[in-house]
């Protein structure tokens, strides 16, 4: 019988900051260690949760999170601050009735979700004799900060969007990152290697007007860090979080309508065939210029190739890799999460059908 409490390490982070390649390199790394992950997707497509199952980063065994007895749960259908009750309760429970088979939960939440709720659930009676949030991780995207896109300076803020009408920096945003890094017990900078020296600066600058010196950050590039700096950190946020003053409470305080900043995102799937990638890379890249896209992300089928090809699009950058074979069973479709604001579905799924092989448009 487990007698000490199971650790929870929450990850959470904007859209295309690196967390799941960030879980992914943990649960390479995990051994004989039984992890349970959750995972809270913002879009209809379990993406996240699959890249996970999948271990796409060289994993020797491609099944190996599942293999080891690891669970990964999704909470489907939007934010754990707004679903926290009725869809992580539940699933907490199951993982609680299993605990005798758990060594570690890690938790990512979606790119729009808020820590402090998370983390108070923990103090739950269901849940508060059994676990312990081992620590909050906040991942940011390295560039993205050294570039301002999240900066604290409003008049920045609104001559960025004037330079260039593709960025779209709401306030609401901005408090949000604040509320992501004021609860954060370590936070991780990712795409190290795509930051100059002097960038650099400017993120660590971010940083510590948000964050006491108390909170370490470190800097990772592919996701990759040892597994002895991200798990093991025993902080047991959920004692101090009440003492945790955010935006978020702050509206509350003052009368505000329960309105997270991903209230007005439009999120939705496009399916197709077979694609020719190099065509598809294409017309998302323009689309990406157009469009107020801030995330596409999903999977492509590849004529005469027999590995499914993962797609990831943030900002105008673009990532593709094979992750694994087909399945016998499996309908080779092109599926991809599209997450933005005031999109036309129509117009972007007719632009990128262009790339479907044997249709004309």
């Amino acid at each position: 019988m487990q007698l000490k409490k199971i650790p929870v390490t929450v990850v959470t982070g904007f859209l295309g900051s690196g967390k799941t390649t960030l879980l992914s390199n943990i649960l390479k790394q995990s051994g004989n260690k039984r992890i349970a992950v959750i995972v809270n997707e913002f879009g209809e497509l379990d993406i996240d949760a699959d890249l996970l199952r999948s271990c796409p980063l060289d994993c020797e065994d491609e099944s190996a999170a599942v293999d080891r007895g690891n669970g990964i749960y999704e909470l489907a259908n939007g934010c754990i601050c707004c679903t926290v009750e009725e869809e992580f309760l539940p699933v907490m429970k199951e993982l609680v009735a299993r605990r005798d088979d758990i060594d570690h939960i890690l938790i990512e939440t979606s790119g729009l979700a808020l820590p402090k709720p998370l983390v108070q659930a923990f103090n739950w009676p269901e849940i508060k004799q059994y676990c312990t949030v081992d620590s909050v991780i906040t991942v940011i995207d390295g560039p993205a900060v050294a570039a301002g896109r999240f900066a604290d300076d409003i008049d920045k803020v609104q001559a960025q969007r004037l330079a260039d009408e593709n960025l779209n920096h709401d306030p609401s945003l901005q408090e949000l990152l604040d509320d992501q890094l004021s609860a954060a017990d370590l936070i991780v900078v990712s795409k190290n290697d795509l930051i100059e020296p002097s960038q650099r600066q400017r993120v660590e600058a971010v940083i510590k007007a948000k964050v006491p010196d108390s909170v370490k950050t470190i800097y990772i590039q592919d996701g990759k860090v040892d597994l002895d700096v991200i798990i093991g950190i025993e902080a047991a946020a959920e004692e101090q979080i009440e003492q945790l003053h955010n935006h978020h409470d702050h509206h509350h305080a003052h009368g505000g309508h329960h309105d997270h900043a991903h209230d007005h995102f439009d999120s939705f799937v496009l399916k197709f065939g077979e694609v020719d990638g190099e065509q598809l890379q294409q017309i998302l890249q323009q689309l990406l210029k157009e469009h107020n896209i801030y995330r596409a992300k999903g999977f492509a089928a590849i004529p005469n190739k027999p590995m499914r090809q993962v797609i990831q699009a943030v900002g105008e950058r673009i990532d593709v890799h094979f992750d694994r074979m087909w399945k016998v069973e499996e309908p080779r479709l092109t599926q991809l999460v599209v997450i933005g604001k005031k999109l036309d579905r129509n117009v972007l799924e007719q632009a990128l059908k262009q790339a479907e092989v044997g249709v004309s448009v």
